[in-house]
């Protein structure tokens, strides 16, 4: 998981994971207690099962401390402490890409209720970029509790409103640029993974762009194969370039700009999260199907498709016109945001409890860099 920060004014932190493909085939076991019904995916279940999918199966201790150093809490202790560094601004907007099923934001605004005190003079309003109907209804209901928000208009850029269950106005975007300018925080959570690349190859003769062309040999069958000249896409690459093959996502490339153009007017900061590599990955392309690696040729349109960020290139981007933090291990972020203290508590808290002295046991806090999102 890897994350690139960029603020106008103000100390940053973020969170980067390297993630090495591999399919593990193992014994299913039950737990005994399955629910009747399938339970909502929530960010963590996802992160999870990408890393399931990625690394293989994990351990139980493992589980156990994802679980407990779960960010999405500490993401709204970020924002309110950004907030205060940069001045205690009247109003802020908080402004998230591809919010999925709402269950991020709805963590994030459940601190800033627990923290009312401090933001009581503060103007808050929520702004999400979704283009699926879908997933906003299900957006509007995890947020505010009824089942459609309170306005609706498919012909404005602000398609739906509402307000959440403690009161914060809520908006609905299909675009970015349909967010009204103001001091902003940005986040993005596994968006960026999903925007299309532009895939190149390095031959003798120059990059060529690898293009998708039908299998003379079987006509309902796809290939890859390499474009026979240079393509427009080619000058996204950098100009100093040593790998032998590289993605590039000039989508990124224009959300990024757009949000360094909105920090370095009106400010604010960015907070991006998501699978990467920092220049240095080469073919990342993949597809999932049933939670296993699916052949990204093969019956499209039934696989999710996905490439590693490269966060080299959004950096570049955004460093024309603000500051660019990262990306770093999630597991430093966690730390400067005070897991470690927040795991000694649930430690200790567990032990007040025990009607006999505990065993002795491994500190959850002294395993923390082991198994932390490593």
């Amino acid at each position: 998981m890897s994350v690139l920060v960029r603020s106008r004014v103000g100390s940053l932190g973020a969170a980067a994971r390297a993630v090495i493909p591999c399919l593990w085939r193992g014994q299913c076991f039950s737990s005994g207690n399955e629910p009747a019904e399938r339970s909502p995916a929530t960010p963590l279940l996802r992160h999870l099962v990408y890393k399931i999918k990625s690394t293989g199966p994990i351990t139980v201790a493992e589980y156990m401390k994802e679980v407990l150093t779960n960010p999405a809490k500490l993401l709204g202790i970020w924002f309110i402490s950004e907030w205060m560094a940069t001045g205690k601004s009247t109003a802020f907007q908080l402004v998230e890409l591809g919010p999925g099923r709402g269950t991020l934001v709805g963590d994030v605004l459940r601190v800033f209720s627990q923290l009312g005190s401090v933001l009581k003079n503060c103007d808050i309003s929520i702004h999400l970029v979704e283009v699926s109907q879908k997933l906003s209804e299900i957006q509007a209901l995890t947020l505010t509790g009824e089942k459609a928000p309170l306005e609706r208009s498919a012909d404005s850029p602000v398609y739906m409103k509402g307000l959440s269950k403690s009161g914060i106005p809520i908006s609905w975007y299909r675009n970015l640029q349909d967010v009204p300018k103001g001091f902003s925080f940005y986040l993005a959570h596994e968006f960026f993974d999903v925007l299309p690349v532009h895939k190149f190859q390095k031959t003798p003769q120059g990059w060529r762009e690898v293009l998708i062309d039908i299998d003379p040999q079987e006509s309902d069958k796809l290939r890859f194969v390499l474009a026979p000249c240079a393509t427009a896409a080619e000058a996204f690459i950098h100009r100093d370039e040593v790998r032998d093959h590289v993605e590039v996502c000039p989508e990124a490339g224009v959300v990024i700009q757009e949000l360094s153009q909105r920090i370095a007017v009106t400010g604010g900061a960015a907070l991006i999260a998501d699978y990467g590599h920092d220049g240095t990955k080469t073919d990342t392309f993949r597809g999932f199907c049933g939670h296993k690696l699916h052949d990204v040729l093969t019956a499209p349109g039934t696989a999710d498709l996905t490439a590693d960020v490269d966060f080299s290139y959004l950096r570049r981007v955004a460093q024309q016109q603000v500051a660019s933090l990262g990306p770093i291990k999630q597991q430093t972020f966690l730390k400067n945001m005070g897991i470690d203290v927040r795991l000694k508590r649930v430690h200790g808290g567990s032990h007040q409890t025990e009607a006999r002295p505990p065993k002795v046991s491994v500190s959850p806090v002294a395993g923390f860099a082991e198994l932390a999102w490593h």
